[in-house]
């Protein structure tokens, strides 16, 4: 899970990386691993969004949606 300090630091390095001073290396190599956690926990969350949806038909029957392989 993403907390807002982690998303406050990706948004604090995309706006110095826009400054002619840029990024560190090692800021570089921070804002590449915030990110890959960010878009981990986006997709996880949507998965689980996903995994609990349920299509009704128009005769009221209810079917969860199924995984593609």
């Amino acid at each position: 899970m993403i907390d807002q300090k982690t998303v406050d630091r990706i948004n604090e390095l995309a706006r110095k990386a826009k400054t002619p001073e840029g990024l560190t290396e090692q800021e570089r190599a921070e804002q590449a691993e915030l990110r890959q956690a960010y878009v981990a926990a986006v997709r996880a969350n949507l998965t689980a969004q996903l995994d609990h949806t349920v299509i009704q038909r128009p005769d009221g029957s209810r079917h969860p949606l199924k995984r593609r392989p």
